[in-house]
């Protein structure tokens, strides 16, 4: 993965074989808490989400990229780096947890670049950007999956974050405002309006 400074990235991965890589709260946990102390010091973090078989996360990344950290005799990007430790560090708890071994998450994590991304008709009538489509589809997950009956209900996400205005939380809200198009007025019926265009569009 390769990122450069001042630009949004959508980060993602899933299970090898798309198998279950969250089992219980402690799982969960477990990544988060890992996540939290790997990432924030390389770039922002915007919104996330943690599926039973895969997980997103939307950054955005400042010069602090362009700083690479030395692994043995190579030169890494930062971001990249502690993705990687973070995958890795998360599946030697999993594997010992569970008394399996091997790898459980895909090989390549996906890193899409939202600049210059264009929108299909029905998103672009409703005066958007991709980066505002990505935050709400990040948070939608649970909600298309039916593990939840309402966004704001799924634990496993920043969607309760922006819901509440949780100002302790890991996202950047004042990035998210400035890229995503977060309004705390109106951000649950802008949610609730895309996920049902969503729908309507997969039907």
């Amino acid at each position: 993965m390769q990122f450069q400074p001042y630009h949004l990235y959508h980060i993602y991965n899933q299970g090898n074989n798309r198998q279950r890589i969250f089992h219980t709260e402690d799982d969960y946990q477990t990544f988060l808490n890992l996540y939290k102390r790997l990432i924030p010091s390389r770039c922002s973090t915007i919104a996330w989400c943690l599926m039973p078989n895969h997980f997103h996360f939307l950054i955005y990344t400042d010069e602090k990229c362009l700083l690479l950290e030395k692994q043995g005799g190579n030169l890494l990007n930062p971001i990249s780096n502690a993705i990687r430790v973070l995958l890795s560090g998360y599946a030697r708890i999993y594997n010992s947890r569970y008394r399996r071994s091997g790898s459980i998450f895909r090989q390549k994590t996906k890193a899409k670049c939202l600049t210059e991304i264009s929108l299909d008709k029905s998103q672009a009538s409703e005066n958007l950007t991709y980066a505002t489509v990505c935050f709400h589809y990040i948070h939608q997950n649970p909600l298309v999956a039916k593990l939840c009956k309402s966004m704001e209900t799924w634990p496993y996400s920043s969607y309760k974050d922006y819901y509440i205005l949780n100002h302790k939380s890991i996202c950047n809200m004042d990035l998210a405002k400035k890229y995503c198009g977060f309004d705390p007025e109106n951000f649950a019926e802008i949610s609730n309006r895309l996920y049902h265009l969503k729908m309507e569009k997969e039907e």
